[in-house]
């Protein structure tokens, strides 16, 4: 059986015709898809083109071929189009499970099955394997190194966004930082919650200050938090990736590490993590022995957002210094967690601040797990919209929810040469600035 007949069988037998032909194909999904408009409105590039292509193949009238994989890896997979869909339409599922078929079912150059073994099978699923590869960027940072490379001209060899992403990565903690981590703590004043904290990976190394700014607002709120050691990578990156028995793996070990734990939420403050993990139950309906234990698990997952506005954290004396900020919605938050009013309310309440609401801010900035490498040149297009949309506000302090937003919109920031006035923060990060009445801004 060639590989096309194969991917096509398993299309008919694996994708959800019902959920395809759930598709009325009114177009309420295209002013929401961002590689449609940038695309020049191509009607393939759209999320009704891609379920017509994918239900398609489904009935045999076309091949799974490299317009079709085209098609499918261009789209960014920020779900955007879900919340407009009048026959709500679950896209983001027949997009993993497409990507699924078509990766198990391709063939992979050797380099691909090494980058793709090393990523997904070596490096995110192992907490102590992704701690040694961010303390290795600690020492390129700390040791002279990064200052010899840009001083030499070598960066110029990388592609301008790569290069510039080099610039924006923030400042790694030390390793004894990154081990040395607390596993209960105690609320600052009255227990109103007992929550479980679900750290993730890239936020436990690369971003472990935004996860301590984070447990510190949930003690203020009046949270006792519990940090299951067991956890693991979300599995976002493989659940998007092609990578769904990877992605199955990590969701029953993060769902045994947490079942016991005794907490009212599990909370997040990554919308991608966050996004994942309240899929769980769908990425597991078919197992009959995880499908239950995988519902109680996304029933307890919130945002950190949310849990805050729920404890009244907004009602404290929350200030900054006088300044003008916006919001970039993280897209899985908001489409997937449905989670857009609770950060609004949250930075409206600080004194100080003037929050003028960004045009499109729902609308994806572009970065999309690793799509802004992958896709370089389709991230940029929409990253430029991103960025005069920030610029119409007159903000100089952009504020998002999900650490791939953070980088790409400061990489936007550096590429519109805008670092010495303009600064991006992740909302737990400003609000903990505002408890502290910090002044200093930069």
């Amino acid at each position: 059986m060639s590989e096309r007949t194969k991917m096509q069988q398993e299309f008919k037998e694996r994708m959800d015709e019902d959920e395809l032909l759930n598709c009325m194909k009114c177009g309420f999904c295209l002013p929401s898809c961002p590689t449609y408009i940038e695309s020049g409105f191509k009607e393939s590039h759209s999320p009704r083109g891609r379920i017509a292509l994918m239900k398609a193949v489904v009935d045999g009238v076309i091949e799974p071929d490299e317009d079709v994989e085209r098609s499918l890896d261009l789209c960014l997979g920020c779900r955007a189009c879900e919340p407009v869909c009048p026959s709500g339409v679950k896209y983001g599922h027949l997009l993993e499970e497409a990507r699924d078929i078509i990766n198990k079912n391709k063939k992979h150059s050797i380099r691909e099955k090494v980058v793709r073994k090393t990523v997904f099978s070596g490096l995110f699923p192992h907490p102590d394997r992704m701690r040694t590869a961010t303390s290795l960027l600690g020492f390129y940072q700390r040791s002279g190194i990064q200052k010899a490379v840009r001083a030499s001209g070598l960066l110029n060899i990388l592609p301008d966004h790569l290069a510039t992403m080099e610039k924006v990565l923030p400042k790694v903690p030390r390793r004894g930082d990154m081990t040395d981590r607390p596993r209960h703590l105690e609320p600052a004043g009255t227990k109103k919650k007992k929550v479980a904290f679900f750290s993730g990976c890239l936020m436990d190394t690369l971003f472990l200050s935004t996860n301590n700014a984070t447990t510190t607002l949930l003690q203020q709120a009046g949270c006792e938090i519990v940090i299951p050691q067991a956890q693991t990578c979300c599995g976002a990156l493989h659940g998007h990736s092609g990578e769904k028995d990877g992605a199955k793996k990590l969701a029953k070990e993060n769902i045994s590490a947490f079942e016991d734990c005794g907490a009212d939420y599990i909370i997040t403050n990554a919308g991608g993590c966050g996004a994942f993990l309240v899929d769980y139950d769908h990425l597991l309906k078919d197992d009959p022995e995880w499908k239950g234990r995988a519902e109680r698990f996304t029933a307890k997952i919130k945002d950190v957002s949310s849990i805050l506005v729920e404890l009244e954290f907004h009602r404290n004396d929350l200030k900054v210094a006088p300044q003008i900020i916006t919001y970039q919605d993280s897209c899985h938050l908001r489409n997937v967690q449905k989670t857009f009013l609770e950060p609004r309310m949250l930075l409206q309440a600080v004194g100080g601040a003037e929050y003028h609401e960004m045009k499109q801010a729902d609308h994806c900035c572009g970065s999309a797990g690793i799509y802004n490498i992958v896709e370089s040149e389709m991230s940029m297009k929409i990253l430029d919209t991103k960025m005069q949309h920030a610029k119409d506000t007159g903000a100089v302090t952009i504020i998002t929810s999900n650490p791939g937003c953070l980088l790409q919109m400061k990489l936007g920031i550096e590429r519109e040469g805008l670092s010495d006035t303009v600064r991006a923060v992740h909302i737990v990060d400003f609000l903990l600035e505002a408890i502290r009445t910090e002044t200093n801004m930069f």
